[in-house]
């Protein structure tokens, strides 16, 4: 399972999940979870997991896509999903160090926070996974035993 938005560190995990967890005859599930909000909100969303759906379909046709789109409070239906799905990998993004804006450091505290209540909580291998610079290359995976672990791949 891949917990995926709009981001493009959700788009690069997802991507690592397909290359290198996922195999053939896997069924691999994205979810995207919405928080309660206003009309408008759901109409654009479902067509976000389902363009990522075809993306990872089009990528590894042999790896099983379902594409899920639930309304809730984030880490309760995270947590709920991997265990009603029996999920045996979560895979999240984690999020890029940022030291320009004030926001920007509120926003990644309360998602790096979510991540590890993840990462501690969930009931499968849970990864977070971000892409390396382009200079750099390779990612930086977190399990519940390694934090930042720098994977050349």
């Amino acid at each position: 399972m891949v917990v995926v938005d709009d981001t493009s560190g959700a788009k690069h995990a997802m991507m690592w999940a397909l290359t290198h967890v996922a195999n053939k005859g896997d069924f691999l599930t994205l979810l995207h979870v919405l928080p309660y909000a206003g009309a408008g909100r759901g109409e654009e969303t479902p067509s976000l997991a389902n363009s990522l759906g075809t993306l990872c379909k089009a990528c590894r046709p042999e790896v099983e896509v379902e594409a899920l789109v639930i309304q809730g409070p984030k880490l309760a239906t995270v947590l709920s999903q991997v265990k009603k799905l029996e999920a045996s990998v979560l895979v999240l993004s984690q999020s890029k160090p940022s030291h320009f804006c004030w926001l920007s450091c509120i926003l990644r505290s309360s998602i790096e926070e979510f991540v590890e209540q993840c990462i501690n909580q969930a009931e499968c291998l849970t990864l977070a996974v971000r892409k390396q610079s382009k200079g750099v290359g390779g990612y930086l995976i977190s399990t519940r035993w390694q934090k930042n672990f720098w994977l050349l791949a």
